[in-house]
């Protein structure tokens, strides 16, 4: 006889997990946006990535359990696919690897640490681009700029749709959990092999270097019309990597 396996069987208990919640969470996130009607309390429409997402400090909008929701909202299908993809991929052998206590730690860790240094990068650069801005300028972005982002519009001035953009637009999605995966894989495996694009073979240790490195070109570049949080990417490797540098000298 032959027991049947379900969808998850080889999953472990923390992706799988991590997986569903995700995957519930855009589906939230979609019907809300769509508006639904809710016994008692009428037609409700709600933008959950608005709410959940990560702002920057300072922004009327930005609440600190936002540093743990927005790993849970995502932007787009493609956005969330991928990153569900190498969750699957490389966090189901890394959670085998280390257990699921472990595991969920480093997720977390990686997590919240690639929004601290999205969320200090942009606190600077919010500074930065407001010193050479009149300050009844800088006031109206705070007030009225995402009323203005909301009409699909922005202002046009260029430096007035830049600090626009850095207060109230969030930041959402778990890439910097899976950037702290993807470079936890290369540095307990670096010789194995990954597949680029399906069909060029790299070991990990190569991939993660590149993939680092063509991140923060990215986040040096800065280019005009750059949604992607290339510094959160970076972040979720910078803190991977020192916490597995602690864990090889601890016990933990």
């Amino acid at each position: 006889m032959f027991q049947q396996r379900s969808l998850f069987g080889n999953i472990p208990p923390v992706v799988k997990n991590l997986l569903i919640i995700n995957a519930l969470a855009f589906f939230a996130m979609f019907l809300m946006k769509q508006g639904i009607n809710l016994p008692g309390l009428g037609f409700i429409r709600l933008d959950l990535n608005k709410i959940l997402g990560l702002y920057t400090p300072g922004s009327e909008h930005f609440h600190f359990f936002q540093y743990i929701t927005y790993m849970f909202m995502h932007g787009s299908m493609t956005h969330i696919f991928f990153n569900m993809f190498a969750l699957f991929m490389f966090g189901r052998i890394l959670e085998q690897v280390w257990g699921p206590q472990k595991f969920l730690f480093y997720y977390f860790v990686t997590g919240i640490g690639a929004g601290l240094i999205n969320v200090v990068m942009s606190f600077i650069r919010v500074k930065m681009v407001s010193a050479d801005l009149p300050p009844e300028a800088v006031a109206e972005v705070y007030q009225k700029g995402q009323s203005i982002l909301l009409g699909n519009q922005n202002y046009v001035d260029a430096s007035l749709a830049t600090l626009n953009e850095l207060i109230n637009i969030p930041m959402v999605g778990a890439s910097g959990s899976i950037f702290g995966l993807l470079l936890a894989f290369g540095m307990l495996f670096p010789e194995e092999k990954i597949y680029l694009y399906m069909l060029i073979p790299l070991k990990a240790k190569w991939f993660v270097i590149g993939y680092g490195a063509l991140e923060l070109y990215y986040s040096i570049m800065n280019q005009p019309g750059d949604n992607v949080a290339h510094l959160a990417h970076l972040g979720g490797m910078l803190f991977g990597f020192f916490l597995i540098r602690h864990w090889r000298k601890t016990s933990f």
